[in-house]
């Protein structure tokens, strides 16, 4: 089995758990507190890309992903990376993208189980209503990611 690693990242909404392969970033959540970290050198360069777009320095993250997931799964997250920064699509938007109109509520199941938020922005997908919806790190980290986007964060 491949060798993982895992390092941490203390963003404005909350700690980050990142791990990685040599090759590519397999996984990121939000966390309550440190273990022990393994870095490398991608995680090193996630955290200072994170570091970027936190700044509002960068829209666009260029890192090698491997996110874990059925075929389905798969082209709804490359459908999520299209997404401009600062934009917006609706659960049918992505499902119409991903060549399925009638798969609303697998898009939402995709999105749920995102294994690498932010860098594949599931937030940036809302309600056909303009609603926000779930995001697994909180909806108040959702409206936060959208509102630093648009270059209005912190009301």
């Amino acid at each position: 089995m491949e060798q993982t690693y895992k390092a941490y990242y203390q963003s404005p909404i909350g700690l980050l758990e990142i791990k990685a392969t040599l090759q590519a970033i397999t996984f990121i959540r939000f966390c309550d507190r440190r273990e022990s970290e393994k870095t490398c050198p991608i995680i090193r360069e996630c955290i200072t890309q994170l570091d970027e777009y936190f700044s509002g320095k960068r829209k666009d993250f260029q890192l090698n992903l491997a996110p874990r997931g059925t075929e389905f799964r798969q082209r709804v997250w490359q459908a999520l990376r299209k997404i401009p920064y600062g934009e917006t699509r609706s659960y049918q938007e992505i499902a119409d993208a991903v060549g399925n109109a009638k798969a609303c509520r697998a898009v939402g199941d995709a999105n749920r189980n995102n294994p690498i938020p932010i860098i594949i922005p599931c937030h940036r997908v809302i309600g056909k209503d303009g609603r926000l919806t779930g995001f697994s790190g909180g909806l108040w980290r959702k409206e936060w990611l959208l509102r630093h986007e648009q270059g209005k964060p912190g009301d």
